[in-house]
């Protein structure tokens, strides 16, 4: 068996809660992972973090403009690519919400063929089965509480306030978004003894897609997948695109082929504390019933001006009312829950959408970072009175912007709470941030008590 190169995989998280999702993934297998929320440097990596065999990058690009990402994707993903690790991987959220003017993944799939793998095949992978994620037939499925639903039909992404879900074929979606030509392999061409899926994948790149879809319902298809991938990433470096199934699918082959040869990661258990503090973004139908259970279970739940806080002349002085709200709270020993929409029916929503289409030079797209950076400069001034050492964020795009207000630089996995919402360990120049403990929760994230859960009750 080959040697398998110190660097195994890096990649490009498109929010923060997809980021974190991947660096489980990778974690639990036992691959130390360093989350960073810009590209390292390669000596930061050999002087701080030697060890490391992945690497990510927390970003934003599920809220951007094709434009934007151009300028802040494009340098991110070439300075990863030169760090030479077999796989580099752009990671999207499991429900694969995009559109072609915000967060566009066919823009991403562009973007690569011209400036890192011109002529090459970039792999495409959406399912996660163990986060109950699944695509048949090029068609995509996703849990919503106990039930399986098309994406267009999902609840939630089907009335997702920026990038609405209404198509579940991928390849029709992405076709949206790119010229470029898709192809499948599809679960009834995994089917069988190894050799024969492999002959089948051969024919498939020998007809040179640029883009390559994978379906996989099982364990068993996910394993699969890993093994096609990494077999193009040990001929050249292989570009792919897709959810945390493709961290799953190459681990599980990785452990299957000898590749990793350690036990699989075992972390301490949770340690309880005190005092909890969350800031909600989501407007997840999910969120909503965790901010209803934590209500129930001595959380003071506060509502947030979101109509206030994206008005720049008034957002520091609700950010200041809202300071005061919550360290009052705190104070009084209660944990805390801020939120800014109780589920995607929260009358805020098309409130805070209609002011900003309203406003001069303003578009309803930019709520993600106007109500995100606000959020989490209200986070960073409520630590340092309060001591608190532990904190979620619920919302991709709100975790995005919230984490760059509070300092840091990177994140490594500490403790399981849910899959895909890890509590992680927070690096940072500063030292009230630094070894801070943080969860970065996406909507659809864990079960109804997750917020009790990372208290550690």
């Amino acid at each position: 068996m080959a040697t398998a190169p110190k660097l195994m995989l890096t990649f490009y998280g498109d929010d923060f809660t997809g980021s974190t999702d991947a660096m489980e993934a990778l974690a639990l297998s036992g691959m130390r992972t360093v989350l960073f929320l810009s590209p390292p440097m390669p000596e930061q990596l050999q002087q701080k973090f030697s060890d490391v065999r992945c690497v990510g990058v927390a970003g934003l690009s599920r809220a951007m403009t094709p434009t934007e990402m151009d300028e802040e994707v494009e340098p991110v993903l070439r300075q990863l690519w030169s760090l030479a690790a077999p796989v580099t991987h752009y990671k999207l959220c499991s429900t694969f919400d995009s559109s072609p003017q915000v967060g566009s993944i066919g823009h991403v799939a562009d973007m690569a063929h011209r400036t890192l793998t011109p002529g090459q095949t970039i792999s495409v992978f959406a399912s996660t089965p163990p986060l109950r994620r699944y695509t048949v037939f090029g068609n995509h499925f996703a849990a919503a509480g106990e039930d399986i639903f098309r994406l267009d039909r999902h609840p939630t992404m089907s009335r997702h306030p920026s990038t609405q879900m209404l198509e579940s074929d991928l390849r029709l979606h992405l076709s949206k978004q790119t010229s470029s030509n898709i192809g499948l392999m599809n679960v009834a061409e995994m089917a069988g003894e190894a050799a024969q899926v492999t002959a089948c994948h051969a024919a498939k790149l020998q007809s040179k897609p640029d883009l390559l879809l994978y379906d996989a319902l099982t364990d068993e298809h996910l394993r699969t997948v890993g093994r096609l991938i990494w077999q193009q990433a040990t001929e050249r470096q292989h570009f792919s695109i897709g959810s945390s199934g493709v961290e799953y699918a190459l681990t599980a082959h990785w452990r299957d082929s000898g590749v990793i040869t350690d036990e699989p990661a075992a972390f301490a258990p949770l340690k309880p504390v005190e005092q909890l503090l969350v800031v909600s973004g989501s407007a997840s139908p999910l969120t909503a019933q965790q901010i209803d259970w934590a209500s129930a279970n001595g959380f003071d739940c506060i509502r947030v001006s979101a109509e206030t806080l994206v008005q720049p002349e008034r957002e520091e002085q609700a950010r200041r009312a809202l300071f005061d709200q919550a360290l009052a709270s705190l104070t009084g020993g209660n944990s805390v829950v801020l939120y800014s929409a109780a589920g995607p029916d929260d009358p805020s929503i098309e409130r805070v959408r209609r002011q900003l289409a309203a406003s001069p030079g303003g578009r309803p797209q930019n709520t993600a970072k106007l109500l995100g950076c606000a959020m989490g400069r209200v986070t960073r001034d409520l630590l340092a009175p309060t001591g608190l050492r532990r904190v979620v964020i619920a919302g991709g795009d709100t975790s995005s912007y919230a984490a760059q207000e509070l300092g840091l630089y990177g994140l490594e996995m500490c403790a399981k709470l849910t899959p895909g919402a890890p509590l992680c360990r927070a690096y940072s120049e500063s030292e009230p941030f630094d070894g801070l403990e943080i969860a970065f929760k996406g909507g659809q994230m864990g079960q109804v008590d997750y917020f009790g859960l990372a208290r550690g009750q």
